[in-house]
């Protein structure tokens, strides 16, 4: 069987008698609907969107359509993206054919200098990073391993892990050890001389307050004692110095007679 397709009059005319057809279909569904019924001859239709794999699409006019879809919407959110957050945006775009699309919002060869800039900046601040950390690693080992040393001669010095010493060894650390005892011994000495040369220096202003004080004692002792004779001199010139002679009579008056005192 044949199937052949319709001419231009019997496609038109198909076309319309599906357009009415489903412009009745719709009508006698928002009828429906607007009383409280679904019509048995309304069916659902389902617009189920397949998932798209990830892979070069084979056919070349899909490929080609589906090439100009998307680097329409590309460059539509680019620039939106830098209308709505003030970015700087550009967007380069090369088809399979080799002819190039570009979108910038500053300028492309601008954006492409500050990229180049940021990329230069922060690679050098990633080989500083990395080059101060190795740096750091190796000073940590060193200390570790002088830490270690230290530890180990402590030990020797205390008398602990001496098992493993050589004569030589054991000489040096006997050396150590009296080198040691000297540095104590001078310095246990100079720390009693300087004591002793802080308690001279406190008996002579002990002594000089001493000094001080007696000189200012036997001034108020002098000064009181001075106080005192000039207040009995003056306690002996305000007093009378004529005898008093009081003599006791009983009698009249009339018989009482004047005692002349002898010369």
């Amino acid at each position: 069987m044949v199937v052949g397709l319709p001419s231009a009059t019997n496609g038109n005319r198909w076309i319309n008698k599906e357009r009415l057809g489903f412009a009745e279909i719709l009508l006698s569904s928002s009828l429906s609907i607007s009383l409280g019924f679904i019509s048995p001859t309304c069916k659902e239709v389902k617009m189920v969107r397949g998932k798209t794999q990830m892979k070069r699409i084979e056919n070349a006019t899909s490929r080609q359509v589906t090439f100009s879809k998307r680097r329409n919407g590309l460059l539509k959110k680019a620039y939106e993206l830098s209308v709505l957050c003030d970015a700087e945006v550009a967007l380069i775009i090369f088809s399979p054919r080799g002819k190039m699309y570009e979108f910038a919002s500053a300028s492309v060869q601008g954006s492409i200098e500050r990229y180049r800039t940021h990329t230069r900046d922060t690679q050098a601040a990633n080989k500083s990073s990395e080059q101060n950390m190795q740096h750091l690693k190796q000073e940590a080992a060193s200390m570790m391993k002088n830490i270690e040393q230290l530890e180990a001669a402590k030990r020797k010095l205390l008398g602990d892990g001496l098992g493993s010493c050589t004569v030589e060894e054991l000489q040096q650390i006997e050396q150590q050890l009296e080198r040691s005892v000297s540095s104590v011994r001078a310095r246990k000495t100079q720390v009693y001389k300087e004591q002793i040369e802080q308690l001279k220096e406190k008996e002579k202003a002990l002594e000089s307050e001493n000094a001080r004080l007696s000189e200012k004692y036997n001034f108020q002792d002098k000064q009181l004692n001075k106080d005192q004779r000039q207040n009995q001199a003056f306690d002996l010139e305000s007093s009378p110095s004529s005898d008093v002679v009081t003599e006791l009579f009983i009698g009249l008056p009339e018989m009482r007679t004047t005692r002349v005192p002898a010369t």
